[in-house]
């Protein structure tokens, strides 16, 4: 037991100190991280964190034809881990991240769902090494090679090369294939983001897609045939990751923007809990890493840290990483049922269209607040210039071939933003015409793709 107690200790897991009366949080303060209220509402704040990740979740297994189930049961695995690995002291939870969609759609597309899994694997060991140097020796050369105008142009053109996939690449996928439906599902979304507040306010996609689902259930287009034959409690159906060289190049720059996310959302628990994170940002990554590695493995989405609990915790100024232990729990006990499963990918194309079009949308736009709220000068050409060669590669889905080896837009676009901002500003320096101060080099915001889904 005394061996015990000293790994719980090691890792910061040897319990919470009950904030105040445990009933309630008094104006002005929060609960933080190493704190919890009364087990029942840390219970009651735990589940509201699985409703608030819900619908972000289940549209990137729903979109890219993964298994929702097998999504779910790696999330809660990953977010479980997540708070080991950073001995308790981050409250987040470990959700499907909106940048592998392009990625994941390319390479089924290319060599099956297998080859896809395998990239996302390649994805979550290479974070991982990332968290590993970061904690060496810190965030400072991630503030150098990306700087805001960097991160913002990588995030926007991910976003943005979905235009397509939101449309629909046949007939029955995406908007077009129930024009009708994905009207409804859209007008859902748009309504309820101004139409509530609080909680169904910052759900607002989630809420959308049920009347969509609904509006779709009235006109026959849904099918519960899978929905009948699935058993009511089993494991997720697994998927062994086959590593292509060919689709790497798919991936690898979806690391910049989980890094990206992973900073940001440490920088906001810090402003809103006055903690400081930073020299748990290494772990963070490494964590994060781990995660999408175990994804990887067995057929699930590759995960990130959620915008949606940020927005749950502020509303409830409940920072506990106890909720969070909840949250994993009661989505892995979720992902033990088939049938829960079956019934999240009775999701019909129409509804999808429809979410996605805001969707996607957002996800590039969020790039634009990442400039905005950096201030980036596009007066600049330093700054201009790479961003506006990364967009149009990036949106026109350049292709590159050597080889065996493909490279898409989003690979392209990545690249180019970064070398010709790099090779832009060090020959404007040399030759004297740099128009200082360039875009500072700063950490990225603290933004995350997945806001879109609030």
């Amino acid at each position: 037991m005394a061996v015990v107690a000293k790994v719980r200790s090691a890792l910061g897991l040897s319990g919470w100190t009950v904030h105040g009366d445990g009933r309630t949080v008094p104006p002005g303060e929060v609960v933080a991280p190493d704190e919890r209220l009364s087990w029942p509402r840390t219970i009651g704040i735990g589940m509201q964190h699985v409703v608030a990740m819900f619908g972000a979740t289940f549209l990137v297994p729903i979109i890219t034809g993964f298994s929702p189930q097998t999504t779910l049961f790696f999330s809660a695995i990953g977010t479980l881990g997540f708070l080991v690995i950073t001995g308790n002291r981050v409250p987040s939870y470990l959700g499907s991240s909106f940048a592998f969609i392009a990625p994941i759609a390319a390479a089924t597309a290319s060599g099956g769902q297998q080859v896809a899994v395998g990239g996302i694997l390649a994805t979550g060991l290479t974070l991982a090494l990332v968290g590993v140097v970061v904690h060496l020796v810190g965030t400072r050369w991630i503030e150098v090679t990306m700087p805001p105008v960097v991160t913002g142009t990588i995030v926007a053109l991910i976003g943005f090369n979905l235009a397509p996939a939101a449309w629909g690449q046949s007939e029955d996928s995406g908007f077009r294939a129930a024009p009708l439906t994905a009207l409804v599902t859209l007008g859902a979304i748009v309504l309820c983001t101004v139409l509530f507040r609080g909680i169904l306010g910052r759900l607002s996609i989630l809420v959308g897609v049920l009347v969509g689902y609904v509006f779709a259930m009235v006109r026959g287009e849904v099918d519960f045939d899978a929905l009948s034959e699935a058993p009511l409690v089993g494991l997720p159906d697994f998927v062994t990751p086959q590593l292509d060289a060919s689709t790497l190049g798919l991936f690898l720059p979806v690391v910049l923007v989980l890094v990206a996310e992973n900073i940001g959302h440490l920088k906001s628990v810090t402003a809103m809990t006055g903690r400081d994170l930073d020299p748990v940002t290494g772990r963070a990554l490494l964590a994060d890493g781990v995660a999408t590695s175990l994804a990887g493995l067995g057929g699930g989405s590759g995960t990130t840290t959620y915008a949606e609990n940020i927005g749950v915790m502020a509303a409830t100024r409940v920072y506990s990483t106890a909720a969070y232990w909840v949250a994993g729990f009661t989505a892995l006990v979720l992902a033990m049922s088939p049938r829960f499963g079956a019934a999240i990918a009775t999701v019909p194309p129409g509804v999808i269209g429809g979410a996605a079009t805001l969707l996607y949308g957002m996800i590039g736009l969020l790039g634009a607040r990442i400039w905005i709220q950096n201030k980036v000068d596009f007066s600049n050409p330093v700054n201009l210039t790479p961003a506006a060669i990364a967009l149009i590669v990036g949106i026109a889905d350049f292709t590159w071939v050597v080889g065996d080896l493909v490279f898409n837009g989003i690979a392209l676009g990545t690249a180019a933003a970064i070398g010709v901002y790099h090779l832009m500003r060090l020959v404007a320096r040399w030759r004297g015409t740099s128009l200082e101060p360039a875009s500072p080099a700063s950490a990225p915001a603290g933004t995350e793709v997945e806001d879109a889904a609030h």
